[in-house]
This record gives structure tokens, sequence and C-alpha cells, in this order.
């Protein structure tokens, strides 16, 4: 295949002389590759039909009732219970495809179970052993005709899938047909071997046409597929029949052969009731890795939204909603891996408890929508005078816990007075009001206060209360 290459482009997405890339001259080649072979598959037993008439001897025989009476009943078994298969995938799905297949395997099944049942007749009535062969071809070929016709129809409705009566009437009705074939076995137009042949070539244009629609209607899904490969099956079996002798070798392979296209139409029906019960809503390997694809990315999308939702509930459990400082759980599990940092060998921290002076007075006088700003207020301007990798907790109404990580108790004096001078001189607005704020602190020290998280919050606390006695707006930290 001749190239050329673009400028600029790179070589992995080279054309051919038709604007092609190599992949999709890859897909094209395999595509029709795999369409030569179904091509083939469909149409190798045409190979040995056409070998037996040309190279064989149509007069060798091989006439074993027994044998007969045993594969037609097997054949009998198979269908009815295909039929059954098809029958819940149609009550399932309610799809008119599925109803129609399921009569025609019922119709073959109470049709051929004859052609087995009056083998011992073969010696005495060549016809009513015969005939119910085509006849059950026939029937079956109709209605898989009408099937594919109704493929892509409305599904029926739950109450039609349920009723019995239409069931007991083509029952009926199949049996009538049985009853028409043993009359014409025994009257004078059987002796005329276009009653044979009129009924198989009618089942071979009708297996031709329902191929020649699935090809013109383009319909590809994987069970369609097995369907037109059965139902070639079937028409070549048709023209073996007509081509053969009762218990020649053609005959026998035409058996065969309509044996392999009704166990593969049955592996598709099974293929059916295993997945979604239907022959339309079946999905191609393509289509399955298209689907699978979607499937993935809205997956991972729903799994990046789970853990954004769970990082999101993290924070919420971990925050206090007013302040979006840390809670009191947060704080103390803060505190707990600074103890093992430090028991590891580093270096000491420092703890600062904060109480808003005269808080309780803000709120009687102003109400608490001020008092819930001027927390707010209160925590962002912590959070701006202490280091980035400080933390501050609202541990109560007005209480505050600030974690100084790696930081000695005169650092965390210093800190604590910035941040009181900060308070101090900040005027908290809220609407209309502005007011000052004062805070009490009282520091403490890991080590020196104390090796326990109690210990330590305990010392930390009993100095902000002593900086509260002495006046308040003031840091303890010893």
């Amino acid at each position: 295949m001749n190239a050329i290459l673009a400028p600029n482009v790179p070589f992995a997405v080279r054309l051919d002389t038709n604007g092609r890339s190599p992949t999709q001259a890859i897909r094209f080649v395999t595509e029709s590759y795999v369409r030569m072979v179904l091509a083939g598959f469909a149409l190798a037993p045409a190979s040995l039909i056409a070998y037996l008439f040309f190279f064989q001897n149509p007069a060798l025989k091989f006439e074993h009732h027994a044998f007969h009476i045993v594969a037609i009943a097997v054949a009998t078994w198979a269908g009815l219970f295909v039929t059954y298969v098809t029958w819940r995938c149609y009550r399932a799905s309610g799809e008119p495809l599925l109803r129609w297949m399921t009569l025609g395997f019922l119709g073959f099944a109470l049709i051929y179970a004859l052609h087995g049942a009056f083998t011992g007749f073969a010696d005495h009535n060549i016809w009513l052993f015969i005939l119910y062969g085509p006849a059950s071809r026939l029937v079956m070929a109709l209605l898989l005709l009408v099937a594919l016709l109704s493929y892509g129809s409305t599904p029926d409705a739950v109450d039609r899938r349920t009723k019995t009566r239409p069931w007991l009437t083509w029952i009926g009705l199949f049996l009538l047909v049985d009853v028409v074939v043993a009359a014409a076995a025994h009257s004078p137009i059987v002796s005329n071997p276009a009653l044979r042949l009129s009924m198989e070539g009618g089942a071979l244009a009708i297996s031709a046409l329902n191929v020649t629609m699935l090809l013109l209607r383009r319909i590809r899904s994987p069970l369609m597929v097995i369907f037109a490969i059965s139902v070639t099956a079937f028409g070549l079996a048709s023209l073996a029949f007509i081509l053969a002798r009762p218990w020649n070798h053609m005959w026998w392979l035409a058996h065969a052969i309509f044996a392999a296209g009704f166990f593969l139409l049955s592996y598709g029906v099974v293929q059916a009731f295993h997945t979604t019960k239907s022959f339309s809503t079946i999905y191609s390997q393509e289509e399955l890795m298209a689907r699978l694809a979607d499937e993935t990315a809205r997956t991972e999308s729903a799994l990046r939204e789970l853990q954004r939702t769970n990082q999101m509930l993290e924070q919420l459990a971990a925050t206090d909603p007013l302040t979006g400082a840390s809670n009191r759980r947060r704080f103390v599990e803060q505190v707990e891996a600074e103890i093992h940092r430090v028991k590891r060998g580093g270096a000491p921290f420092s703890v600062l408890a904060l109480d808003l002076d005269k808080f309780k007075s803000i709120n009687d006088r102003y109400g608490h929508q001020v008092g819930d700003d001027v927390l707010k207020t209160f925590v962002k301007k912590c959070v701006a005078a202490i280091r980035p990798f400080d933390g501050v907790a609202r541990v109560g109404g007005e209480e505050f816990m600030i974690l100084l990580p790696q930081t000695a108790l005169e650092a965390a004096r210093i800190i604590a007075e910035r941040v009181r001078t900060v308070i101090a001189t900040t005027s908290f607005e809220s609407g209309t009001q502005r007011l000052t704020a004062t805070v009490s602190i009282g520091a403490s020290q890991s080590g020196l206060d104390g090796d326990a998280i109690d210990e330590i919050l305990r010392v930390a606390d009993k100095r902000l209360y002593s900086a509260k006695h002495q006046g308040r707006n003031r840091v303890i930290a010893a």
C-alpha cells in the first residue's frame, strides 16, 4: 500500500492514498475478512453437497431405521427445549421476532416428530414417512420469515405475552398440518413427486428470501448473524433434500446440515436467554467496548465526585460550621499527633488557650447575629496573625485553642502577644454596628507543662483564667 506523509504530520498518523490512516485501513481489511469468513462458514455445506452430487454414487444407501428414529427423537426433544427457551425470552422481552421464532420451532417439532414416528412405514408407504420432513421445514421457514419481518417492531404488551389461547390455536393449526400431510400421503396426488419437491423448493426459496432480506436490511447484530447463518443452512439442507433420494448419502447429509443450522440457532437463543432475553438488544464486541469505555468514564467521574464529597464530609466533620476553624475533635487529633512526634525525638510544641473577653455582653447588647460576625472575624484575624502551619480551633462558644508545632513557650508567648494586639486593634463590623473586643490568652508547652494531652491543655486553661482574673486582655505563659 502506497503511503504519503504530509508535512509536519507525525509518522503515526500517516495516510494511505485513499486518505485512510493505517488503523482505519487495517480495520477495513479485518472487517472484510470477518465477513468473508462468515460467508464461507455459512456456505461451507454447499461444497459437501457439490462433492456428493458430482463424485458419489446416488444409489449408495445407509438405511438404518433405529438410528433414524433416535436421531429424529433427539431433534424433536431439542426442538421442544429450544421452543421453551425462546418462549421464555419472548415472555421477558415481548419481542415479536421471538414470538414468531417460538412458533417456528414449535411447528417444526410437532410436525417433524411424525417423520421419525413413521420411519417404520418407509417400506409400506414411503410418502407417509417422507412428506413430514419437507412440511416441517416449509412451516418453519415461513414462520422465520415472518419473524424477520417483525424485527425491530414494538414489543408486545405484557397481557398479550401471557395469553394461552393464541398458542393453543397455533398448536391446533400444526396438528391440522399433520392431518393434511397424512391425508395427502394416502391420496392419489402423492404419486406425483412435484408435491414433495414443491414443499422442499418452497422452504429453499423462503430461506433464500430470508437471507436476502437480512443482507438488504444490513442487520449485523451478533445474534442476527447467527440467525442468517442458520437460515442459510436450512436453505442448503432443502437443496440437498431436493437432490437426494431416501436413505442415500445426500439424504443423510441434508439431515446433518439442517441439524447444524438448528443447533446453531438454538445456541443464539440460549445466548439471548443468558443475556438480554432479546435478539435486537444484544451488542457486538465493538458496542460492548464502547459502552464499557463510557461506563468506565462515568464510574471514574463518579469516584472522583465521591472522593470530593468524602473530602468535604471529612472537612465538615472536622470544622466548626460558623467560623471555619477546626472543631474540638480535630484539634485533639492534631495535638495527639504532635505528642507522638515529640516522643520520637521531635521539638516540643505549645498550645494557646484563648477566650474573648466579655463576649456574653456583646450577644446580650447587640444580638447573636452580631456575636456570630465577631467570632468569624476573630478567627480570620487569628489565622492572619499566626504562621501558615499553626492551627486555630473553636472548642466552645467563645473559647478557642491554637496549636503551635515545634514552638517553645517563649516563642509561643510572642505569637500570643501578636494575636492579642491584632484583636485589640481590630474594629469588628456587623451590619451597621462597629465594636471592639479583647482576648485573654494562656500558653503551655509540651514536656515543660506535661506530656499528656490533658495535662498540657489543663495548664493552658489555668493560665487563661489567670489572665482573666488579672484584668483580661493579656497573655499568661508561666
